[in-house]
């Protein structure tokens, strides 16, 4: 659903600019709460697994594909807040290295497939919890409902700006139904790569998961032959930001780091060359209803990674494997520099003041 230039006239686009800058901005004092040594790892990996997946499409219906639009995966593992901040990093790096979405309409592709799909599925995600059995098998039932919610929800919101400030005269009735209407079958793949994660996840690391905080059962031990409940050990976020359990929580995450960049590596460099060539939702509902009409080059069409592939690299495969390759490894580093920024700033407001400070600095 990556908005190209040419969709939306500039003042909905600068407004739509304005409404994903205070986004962001809000995302990065709320993810100061969110992030910890633990997590700040996982949301570079999130944003990279997302970018990776995200060049997956898969096919729906009609000559059309589909692909993972993330922001409900991104809010359920690592925070709401976070979450917008890793679709947002996602877009940036699609926009500026693939040509993927257009630069001018950055602001309505972060509204949309970051704001709208993160605040939708989590409000739901978060209702839907509260109700369900406090199990892991809920959280999982309840993240695929989120999901797949988000997506035609995301097409919603795109109609509506395309109604105000579209270049085209196209009867937004006939938009709506074939926007909602593709996206809702776009939305079941979403659900169902959303709960495969989210479960996978919990599988082996529950207490990573922000969705599914204080939903692990207790360790159960064997006493004079009756099951008891252990003795919760300390966990980073109850412990002091000195004490020595930090390092050992944070060694303890590495193998899912790992596992997860491996994969996202594997799916971009590999799985990628053997996705649907097909039109996704958006662009299949442009071509037949003429919203393409004046769409413009995009800014970066000479990137020598433009169409995620290499510039020079006559081998489709190796190509587009490399292009793949490289976007996950720079999503991973500029994601993972964003959110340790973030958390390094939440350490740092969050210090008591020295003893000079405590006296007003006077002597």
């Amino acid at each position: 659903m990556h908005v190209p230039d040419g969709f939306i006239d500039v003042p909905v686009s600068v407004a739509a600019g304005v409404v994903a800058a205070g986004a962001v901005a809000v995302s990065l004092r709320g993810a100061r709460r969110e992030l910890d040594e633990r997590t700040a790892p996982l949301a570079g990996l999130v944003a990279a697994f997302i970018f990776a997946v995200q060049m997956l499409n898969f096919p729906v219906a009609a000559g059309t594909s589909g692909h993972l639009l993330g922001g409900a995966l991104a809010a359920i593992l690592v925070g709401p807040f976070t979450g917008v901040l890793c679709i947002s990093v996602v877009l940036l790096m699609q926009g500026i290295l693939f040509a993927d979405g257009g630069l001018t309409a950055l602001g309505v592709n972060i509204t949309v497939m970051g704001v709208v799909t993160t605040v939708v599925s989590y409000a739901l995600f978060r209702g839907l919890v509260k109700v369900a059995p406090r199990t892991r098998r809920s959280v999982t039932v309840s993240s695929f409902v989120a999901a797949l919610v988000s997506v035609p929800a995301a097409a919603l919101v795109f109609t509506g700006i395309y109604a105000v400030g579209g270049t085209t005269d196209v009867p937004i009735g006939k938009v709506l139904t074939a926007m909602v209407g593709v996206h809702v079958l776009i939305g079941i793949g979403e659900a169902v790569i959303t709960a495969l994660t989210v479960g996978a996840v919990i599988a082996v690391r529950p207490d990573l998961v922000h969705g599914a905080r204080g939903l692990s059962a207790p360790l159960k031990l064997r006493v004079g032959g009756e099951l008891v409940d252990a003795a919760p050990a300390t966990t980073p976020a109850a412990a002091s930001p000195s004490s020595a359990a930090l390092p050992v929580a944070a060694r303890s995450s590495r193998p899912l780091l790992v596992t997860g960049l491996v994969t996202a590596l594997v799916l971009a460099g590999f799985v990628s060359f053997y996705a649907s060539a097909n039109p996704d939702g958006l662009e299949k509902v442009a071509a037949d209803h003429g919203i393409d009409k004046k769409t413009e080059e995009h800014a970066s069409a000479d990137s020598p990674l433009a169409d995620y592939g290499v510039k020079d690299i006559s081998d489709a495969r190796l190509s587009g494997g490399l292009a793949g390759v490289i976007g996950v490894s720079a999503t991973v580093v500029v994601g993972s520099g964003v959110f340790w920024a973030v958390r390094r700033r939440r350490s740092e407001t969050a210090a008591p003041p020295s003893a000079g400070s405590a006296v007003g600095g006077s002597v």
